[in-house]
C-alpha cells in the first residue's frame, strides 16, 4: 500500500489522524486500500482517535435550514490563559438540501444526535399525504437518508437512540396521550425496514428532547394529565428508554429539568438565569447508581456581564468537568459567546465564536442556535450502506422501494398507517440453497 520503508502501524496512525471525508475517498484507491481502511482494527483506532478529540456541532435554524459548524469540545492550556479568547468554527454545510424544510417537533428541538449522526423532520412538497419524513444525516460527509412516512396524532414525539453494542440506530416514535395511535419504533438499516409497535407501561406526555448516553435513551416526561392504571401520578418523569432491549424505565422528578451527559452519565440540571442580570444559578445531579437511583448534587452560581444579552442553555460537559454553555439566539454583527465552567476553580472562561455570519444573510433577527455535546466520527457506523443520498447530487425518492404498512385495533378500526421498505427478493439459486441448508440442519437433529 505504501513504501516498505514506512511501517504499517505508523501509516495507519498517519491515516487515522485525517478527516473522515478523506478517509472515504482513500479507500477508492484500491481494493488492498479498502480493506485496510475498511477493516475492524483500523475503524477501532480511527474511533479512539476521535473519541480524544470530541467536538461541539453547531445548528444554526434560518428559514427552515440548519447551517452546520463545529469546533474543538475543549480548551487547550494555551487557550486557557486567554481572558478574551475568539475562536474559528469549521463550516460543514447546509441541511436540508433542495427544497426540503425542517419541521419543528412537538418538543421544540426540531433535531436530535447519537453517535455521530443527526436525526431531523422533515417537509417535501412532492412526498405524499403530509409531506414529513424522519431523515439522519452524517454532518461531515454530506451523506443522508430519508425514512419511510409515519402518520402521527396531533403532536409529533420522536427520539433518536443508538446501541453502541451491536452498532444500530433506532428511531422511536411515542404516541400523542390524549389520541389514538400507539408507540412505534424503527431500526435502521435492517432489511424490509418497517416501524414496529413498541409498548410503554407509563402514559406520559413528552416535554424535552432527547439525549443518548451509552445505549440509554433518556427524556423527560409529564404524566400529571394522564391517567395511569386508574389514578393520577403528578410530576416529572425522566423516561429511560435501552435502545438494545427496547425496555423502558422510569426515574420520578419534582420538577422540570435539562437532561445532559455528565461524563457518561445522566446528569440532571436545575437552574434558575434569574438571580441576578449577570448570573445563573445552577444544581446539578449525577446519577451515580441507576438502580438505587443514587445522585451526586452540586451546586454553583455563574456570573459573567454578558448572560443578560442572550438566553443561555447547558450543552453538557467535557471530559476534564467542565460545564459548557452557549447562546441560544445567534444575530448578525453581535458576538455570540460559548462558556467554560471549571467547578473545582469556580472559574467561567468566555469564548466569543466568529464565522457565523460568513453562511449568513446580515439580519437583525435573532436566529435560534442548537448545540450538541460529544461529536466523534466512528467509521463502524457512517457507510453509504447506512445513507445512501449525498448533498452533493439531487435527491431522488424512489417510491418504488416502498409500500404502504397498516395495523387494525381488535375492533377492526385503522390504527397505525405508513410506509415501509420493500425486502428485495431473494435470488431463485440462494432459496434453493437455503432450504438445503434447513434440511440438512433437520436431519441433523433427528439423528440427535
Amino acid at each position: 500500500m505504501i513504501s516498505d520503508s514506512v511501517p504499517i502501524e505508523l501509516t495507519l496512525d498517519i491515516l487515522s489522524r485525517l478527516p473522515e471525508k478523506s478517509i472515504a475517498r482513500f479507500r477508492c484507491v484500491s481494493k488492498l486500500w479498502a480493506s485496510v481502511l475498511g477493516g475492524q482494527d483500523f475503524k477501532d483506532l480511527f474511533l479512539t482517535k476521535s473519541s480524544a478529540q470530541p467536538r461541539l456541532l453547531f445548528g444554526i435554524k434560518e428559514n427552515g435550514k440548519w447551517s452546520i459548524f463545529s469546533l474543538p469540545q475543549r480548551l487547550s492550556p494555551y487557550e486557557k490563559l486567554s481572558s478574551s479568547l475568539v475562536v474559528t468554527p469549521e463550516f460543514h454545510m447546509k441541511f436540508p438540501p433542495e427544497d426540503m424544510t425542517i419541521y419543528s417537533c412537538a418538543h421544540g428541538c426540531p433535531g436530535a444526535y447519537a453517535s455521530g449522526l443527526v436525526y431531523f423532520y422533515v417537509d417535501k412538497e412532492q412526498w405524499s399525504y403530509f409531506g414529513r419524513r424522519p431523515m439522519i444525516c452524517n454532518p461531515k460527509t454530506g451523506r443522508y437518508e430519508a425514512l419511510p412516512f409515519i402518520s402521527r396524532y396531533r403532536k409529533t414525539y420522536s427520539f433518536f437512540g443508538f446501541d453502541p453494542i451491536y452498532k444500530q440506530f433506532k428511531v422511536l416514535f411515542m404516541r400523542y396521550p390524549f389520541g389514538p395511535g400507539d408507540h412505534r419504533i424503527m431500526t435502521l438499516g435492517t432489511m424490509g425496514m418497517r416501524w414496529r409497535k413498541i409498548k410503554c407501561s407509563l402514559l406520559h406526555e413528552c416535554v424535552s428532547a432527547g439525549i443518548c448516553i451509552n445505549g440509554v435513551l433518556y427524556y423527560l416526561g409529564d404524566s400529571s394529565a394522564c391517567v395511569n392504571n386508574y389514578e393520577q401520578i403528578d410530576g416529572f418523569v425522566i423516561v429511560c428508554f435501552d435502545v438494545r432491549s427496547e425496555k423502558f424505565s422510569f426515574i420520578y422528578q419534582e420538577s422540570s429539568c435539562k437532561l445532559i451527559n455528565y461524563k457518561g452519565k445522566l446528569g440532571v440540571v436545575y437552574y434558575d438565569d434569574q438571580v441576578d442580570d449577570d448570573a445563573i444559578e445552577l444544581r446539578v445531579w449525577v446519577l451515580e447508581d441507576v438502580e438505587k437511583q443514587e445522585w451526586s448534587k452540586y451546586a454553583y452560581t455563574l456570573r459573567d456581564d454578558r448572560f443578560f444579552l442572550r438566553d443561555v442553555f447547558i450543552v453538557g460537559v467535557n471530559s476534564t468537568g467542565e460545564i459548557v454553555l452557549s447562546m441560544a439566539k445567534y444575530t448578525s454583527n453581535q458576538p455570540f459567546y460559548v462558556y467554560y465552567f471549571n467547578p473545582e476553580t469556580n472559574t467561567l472562561q468566555r469564548v466569543e465564536i466568529q464565522g457565523f455570519g460568513e453562511y449568513h444573510e446580515s439580519s437583525d433577527k435573532p436566529r435560534s442556535v442548537y448545540v450538541f455535546a460529544d461529536h466523534v466520527d466512528d467509521l463502524n457506523v457512517h457507510d453509504s450502506k447506512l445513507l445512501k443520498s449525498s448533498i452533493s447530487v439531487p435527491y431522488v425518492y424512489r417510491e418504488e422501494s416502498e409500500e404502504d404498512d397498516k395495523d387494525y385495533d381488535e375492533y377492526g378500526s385503522p390504527c397505525f398507517s405508513g410506509k415501509r421498505k420493500k425486502k428485495k427478493k431473494m435470488n431463485m439459486n440462494l432459496k434453493k440453497g437455503m432450504r438445503i441448508i434447513m434440511k440438512m440442519m433437520k436431519m441433523k437433529r433427528k439423528k440427535r
